[in-house]
């Protein structure tokens, strides 16, 4: 079993901001692979589903983000789990928009959601980082992470939720590698060739064949050819 755990803030007003990604992506895995309807439970709302044999749980908590391992630590009791079966899906200032890293383990990095999970569960959980670029400035974090991402951000924070929701079976299985790969295919899929494709040539006709023919005769072959 899994759990995997979107970081956000509840109700309307925070639904769209960068902080609540984690949220985001967790609502395309639900509605891409036919999980439950959330309900309330453990400080927050889970819903479940199932990868192959490996079930999943993805669990939002509801406790605004700075109490979040409140939340998981309870799910985690709950079901017996240790801090490995948890994956965090979080915003991540340090990565440009629509990156996205998995990463086993470390620090919180000054992130109020996971400070709080530390606290709780240990550091000692994966993370699915996904980019949302830095202000360029500290004091400008508080506001940018709270505000919601703009029109020009669209395209690509949608291309990366189809990509989380692609590799979501990947990352049940604890395969990060295929996971990585199913993002990079949605958010930057190979280009073709912008180059006009040649054109195939066409069958050469009989009066060409035989003058090309004639061509690449040698003098002393055309000289005996008048001979036979």
């Amino acid at each position: 079993m899994r759990l995997f755990v979107g970081l956000g803030n509840p109700g309307e007003k925070y639904a769209s901001n960068r902080h609540n990604i984690g949220f985001m992506a967790l609502d395309r895995i639900a509605q891409d692979h036919g999980f439950s309807p959330w309900r309330a439970k453990f400080q927050g709302e889970v819903s479940e589903g199932k990868f192959g044999s490996t079930k999943v749980i993805l669990l939002k908590p509801m406790t605004f983000m700075n109490k979040s391992g409140q939340s998981v630590g309870e799910a985690m009791r709950f079901y017996k789990l240790d801090s490995t079966d948890v994956t965090v899906f979080h915003d991540e200032l340090d990565l440009a928009p629509g990156k996205c890293r998995v990463k086993a383990g470390g620090g919180h990095a000054g992130h109020n959601g996971l400070r709080s999970i530390h606290q709780h569960i240990s550091p000692h959980y994966d993370r699915v980082r996904l980019g949302i670029g830095h202000p360029g400035h500290k004091d400008a974090v508080a506001g940018y992470v709270l505000r919601d991402f703009a029109k020009a951000d669209q395209d690509w924070l949608d291309d990366l939720l189809r990509g989380i929701s692609d590799g979501a079976e990947h990352l049940a299985r604890d395969d990060g590698g295929k996971f990585m790969n199913a993002v990079a295919l949605r958010v930057a899929p190979p280009r073709s060739s912008t180059s006009k494709p040649k054109p195939t040539p066409k069958p050469a006709a009989p009066s060409e064949q035989v003058a090309d023919e004639a061509e690449d005769k040698s003098p002393l072959q055309r000289l005996m050819d008048k001979f036979r």
